[in-house]
């Protein structure tokens, strides 16, 4: 009796347990009961077993044959498992009832049971067998010892692969992640603003690289750390209008910290996102924007990435989200443009700084509204005319300002958006004044033009233009200029997308007298 012990021990054997969450492994899903995994096995093991064309380990028509309830090998199982327990989890405790089942099932099955024996010669509980049993499970391992040592083989390199990238991890709290944004630029068409000839116009080669670690302590939180270096910039046309959105500050290849937050749960309903560093909009509020992808995907242009008027909020503080239901969020947020500088007229509550309200609507899956207030002290706008992006560094300037954003998703293939901004900017010290400034969009969006995973825009709109002004130092634009952007955005791989896309400012600073300008840019994404 001892020596057919030790030769079962010796066995190919899988633990059932261990099969059973492997073979569901590869479904991607957990099965609720041992009925779903057996299905699972079933599934993906025969698939498996086609693929390898290990035709050739058929040794016997028989091994082609399912299962049937009228054989000898069903029933010898199916009183084991009434026996030993083998198979826990069916709902009226038996072996499946009188249905067939492919070798692959029952062999599963036959592994289980296997498996059970296992431990009750381990336990030293094996008074229990018999050598009719024993006989019983060792004909029964020969005659499925091809399908026992495909599935002992499967999960053999399925666990070996998991040591592997178990060993191999970044992290246990953090992921890694990153993107290149690489992009070819030039002037195509205009040579004179403002009464000076462009300057710029030479084909240029420019590069984003970001490395960021996401990191989850409790699994609802977050920790975003991210370090970038850019040297990509947008040609000098005399107007800040047309500025590439993901061009960088200096033009240099040194790498900096970049974002820095930490976001977590504050009950059900309530997101807190604390900020260190270059914080913006995107990270406290839905921008209500298909073209919004932070300049790795979507609008190649600043304004057609977001309203405007975001641009006033950006730095380091603090954001709240509080959700009404499901079609309801209101958004607050507070960021200090030079929150880390002690000296006088700066640090988080006497420097510049940007204050949000938003209120986001979703009255449907295919339909977004957003209103939203800004009010801020001495930010300015990053794009528009000259005069709309006025930065009066010797003097103090506040500004409210009012954007209504809108997304409707005609079709699957088809989202209709754009926006609406007003601000106001008082002047509060030396010469006082106000000015106005408006802006406004309409953007077409065609998801998946061509293949699942593409992306066609169109922007139409004027970028900040000052329609009024009663401070000495900044004009009013007399005249209209409309920007008009185009691009595609086409997706080569999971990892890799294409954007060509053109901009063309018919009027550039908003003076009829200057030239249009057309402003090409070829941007591929890498994701990893």
């Amino acid at each position: 009796m001892q020596k057919s012990w030790k030769y079962l021990l010796a066995s190919p054997v899988v633990s059932g347990a261990t099969l059973l969450m492997s073979v569901s492994a590869w479904a991607g899903e957990a099965p609720a009961t041992i009925e779903a995994s057996e299905t699972l096995v079933n599934k993906q093991v025969e698939n498996n077993y086609e693929q390898d064309n290990v035709i050739s380990q058929v040794t016997s028509v028989s091994q082609l044959s399912d299962v049937q309830p009228t054989d000898w090998a069903f029933q010898a199982l199916q009183s084991l498992v009434e026996r030993y327990g083998c198979i826990a989890g069916y709902p009226n405790g038996t072996y499946r009832g009188n249905r067939a089942m492919t070798r692959y099932e029952f062999a599963a099955g036959l592994n289980a049971c296997l498996d059970r024996v296992n431990e009750l010669i381990a336990t030293a509980t094996a008074d229990s067998l018999t050598k009719q049993d024993l006989a019983t499970l060792q004909k029964l391992r020969e005659d499925f010892s091809t399908e026992l040592a495909t599935l002992r083989g499967r999960v053999d390199a399925l666990e070996a692969r998991a040591s592997e990238l178990e060993a191999n991890q970044f992290s246990t709290t953090t992921k890694l992640q990153g993107q290149v944004v690489a992009v070819v630029s030039d002037v195509l068409s205009g040579d004179k603003v403002n009464g000076a000839s462009i300057t710029d116009k030479n084909t240029t080669l420019g590069a984003r690289a970001r490395v960021e670690f996401v990191t989850s302590f409790t699994g609802q939180d977050t920790l975003f750390t991210r370090i970038q270096s850019n040297n990509i910039n947008t040609p000098d046309i005399g107007t800040p209008e047309g500025n590439l959105f993901f061009a960088g500050v200096d033009g240099t290849n040194n790498a900096f910290l970049d974002a820095l937050w930490y976001k977590f749960p504050l009950g059900k309903n309530t997101q807190v996102i604390a900020i260190a560093n270059a914080g913006a909009a995107d990270d406290v509020t839905n921008t209500v924007n298909l073209f919004d992808g932070d300049g790795g995907f979507g609008a190649l242009s600043s304004f057609g990435t977001r309203n405007p008027i975001y641009a006033q909020i950006s730095g380091a503080g603090l954001g709240v989200n509080h959700q009404f239901g499901k079609n309801l969020t209101l958004s607050l947020a507070y960021l200090a443009g030079s929150a880390n500088d002690p000296s006088a007229k700066n640090g988080l509550f006497d420097g510049p700084y940007g204050a949000l309200a938003q209120l986001t609507v979703k009255p449907s899956d295919r339909i977004s509204l957003g209103l939203t207030y800004i009010n801020s002290y001495k930010q300015p706008l990053f794009t528009g005319s000259n005069a709309a992006t006025f930065d009066i560094t010797s003097e103090a300037f506040s500004s409210n300002s009012y954007g209504v954003q809108a997304s409707v998703g005609i079709s699957d293939k088809f989202v209709l958006g754009g926006w609406a901004g007003y601000t106001n900017s008082k002047v509060l010290t030396g010469t006082k004044g106000d000015v106005d400034i408006w802006n406004y969009a309409v953007t077409l969006g065609f998801p998946d033009l061509g293949k699942k995973g593409n992306l066609a825009g169109v922007i139409l709109g004027m970028e900040p233009k000052v329609t009024s002004s009663s401070f000495g130092g900044v004009a009013e634009d007399k005249d209209t200029s409309y920007h008009i952007e185009a691009f595609y955005q086409y997706k080569v791989s999971d990892n890799i997308t294409i954007t060509p896309g053109v901009i063309w400012l018919t009027a550039a600073d908003h003076n009829d007298n200057n030239d249009g300008v057309v402003i090409g840019a070829l941007r591929t994404t890498f994701s990893f």
